[in-house]
C-alpha cells in the first residue's frame, strides 16, 4: 500500500524525478515527454502492488462517459440523420393525425356501434355473427365458444328494441366511418368535406357489411379448394384493392389513383400482420379475460381487436404516403439530374 501511495502522490504532487518503490521512474510534468509514458509505468505499480486493477477509461473519465463535447457531437450527428429522413417525415405525420386518440375513437366507435348494428342485421337475416367474429380474429375452439355464448342462438325480435338499436347503430356507424374518413384526409392533407359526405359514408359501410359476407360465404369453399398459402395470398390481393377503392372513395376522388396504390399495399400489408398477431394473442386473451370477468370479458378484447384495426388503418394511409411523396421527389430528382446533363 505505501508504494500505491508513493505512486498516487506522484500524480497528484508530481516532483521533478521520483523513484517508487519497484523501480519505476516518473518524469516530471514540465518534462515534454508525453504525459501518458508515466501513467502507463504508474499503472505497472499499482498492479503489482495491488493486482489487477481496471485502466482509466482513455476519455479522462473513471466511470467510463463521453465527455461532454463528444456526446453533443454524437447527438448532432444523430440529428443530421434524422432530419429529413423518412422517419421524421412518418412521425410528423403521425403527429398530424393525433394517431393515438384517433384510433382508440374509432375502436370504440366500432365497438359501440358497428358492432351492435350488425348483430342486429345478422339476427334478422338469421345468420350466426359470432362464427365471423372468431374467424377474423382467429380464435381457436376455446376462445370461439366463449365468444359464441356472448350471443343468442335464437334471438327474439321485437320491433321496438330493433327499430331503435338500428337508429343508435346506423348513427354510430357513421361516426366511426367517418373517424376514419378524418384519418385519410388528415394522412393525405385534405380538407374535411363535414355532413356533405354523410351519404358517401353510409354506401361505404353497406359495401363493406356486403364484403364482409360475400368474404364469410366463400372463405369455407375456396380456402378448401386453393389451400391456405394461395388463400393467404388472394386475400393480400383482395385487401389491397379494397382499401385502394376505400381510400379513393372516402376522399372523394381528391387524390389520384396512382397515389393510392402504396398506402393500400401497406395497409394490406399490416393486415395480413395483424391477422397473424391475432392468431397468436387473442385466443389466449379472450380466455383469460372471461377467467378474470366472466364472458362479457371477451369484450374487451373485442375493444383491442378494433383499436388494432384503427392502428393498421391509420399506419398504412399514414406510411404510404410518406412513401409515395418521397417516391415522387425522388422522380422529380433523377428528371431533374437528366435535364442538367441534357
Amino acid at each position: 500500500m505505501e508504494s500505491m501511495i508513493d505512486c498516487w502522490s506522484f500524480r497528484r504532487t508530481g516532483p521533478a524525478d521520483k523513484i517508487c518503490r519497484h523501480g519505476a521512474r516518473h518524469r516530471s510534468r514540465v518534462n515534454p515527454a508525453p504525459l501518458k509514458h508515466s501513467r502507463r509505468r504508474l499503472r505497472s505499480c499499482r498492479r503489482e502492488t495491488l493486482g489487477a486493477v481496471p485502466d482509466v477509461p482513455p476519455t479522462g473519465h473513471r466511470d467510463g462517459a463521453l465527455p461532454p463535447n463528444r456526446a453533443r457531437r454524437s447527438l448532432g450527428a444523430t440529428r443530421a440523420r434524422f432530419t429529413g429522413s423518412w422517419v421524421e417525415d412518418l412521425a410528423l405525420r403521425l403527429k398530424a393525425l393525433d394517431i393515438v386518440s384517433s384510433i382508440t375513437l374509432f375502436g370504440a366507435s366500432v365497438l359501440l356501434s358497428a358492432l351492435p348494428l350488425i348483430v342486429i342485421l345478422s339476427s334478422l337475416a338469421s345468420h350466426r355473427i359470432d362464427t365471423d367474429l372468431s374467424r377474423h380474429i382467429g380464435l381457436d375452439a376455446q376462445g370461439a365458444r366463449i365468444v359464441k355464448n356472448l350471443f343468442r342462438a335464437s334471438p327474439v325480435h321485437s320491433a321496438g328494441p330493433v327499430v331503435s338499436g338500428l337508429i343508435v347503430g346506423l348513427a354510430g356507424t357513421v361516426a366511426a366511418v367517418s373517424g376514419l374518413q378524418v384519418i385519410y384526409e388528415r394522412a393525405f392533407g385534405q380538407q374535411h368535406r363535414g355532413l356533405r359526405d354523410s351519404p358517401r359514408l353510409l354506401l361505404w359501410a353497406a359495401a363493406a357489411l356486403g364484403v364482409l359476407i360475400l368474404e364469410g360465404i366463400a372463405d369455407t369453399s375456396v380456402r378448401a379448394a386453393v389451400g391456405p398459402v394461395i388463400m393467404r395470398l388472394l386475400g393480400f390481393g383482395a385487401t389491397t384493392i379494397f382499401f385502394w377503392w376505400t381510400m379513393h372513395f372516402l376522399l372523394a376522388g381528391r387524390v389520384p389513383w396512382r397515389n393510392l396504390i402504396r398506402p393500400a399495399l401497406l395497409t394490406a400489408l399490416f393486415w395480413l400482420g395483424l391477422a397473424l398477431f391475432s392468431s397468436l394473442y387473442f385466443s389466449s386473451a379472450v380466455v383469460t379475460d372471461s377467467r378474470l370477468y366472466g364472458e362479457v370479458g371477451a369484450v374487451f378484447s373485442f375493444l383491442i381487436w378494433f383499436i388494432a384495426i384503427g392502428a393498421v388503418l391509420a399506419l398504412g394511409a399514414a406510411g404510404g404516403a410518406v412513401w409515395q411523396e418521397r417516391a415522387a421527389q425522388r422522380t422529380l430528382r433523377v428528371r431533374a439530374a437528366r435535364g442538367s446533363g441534357g
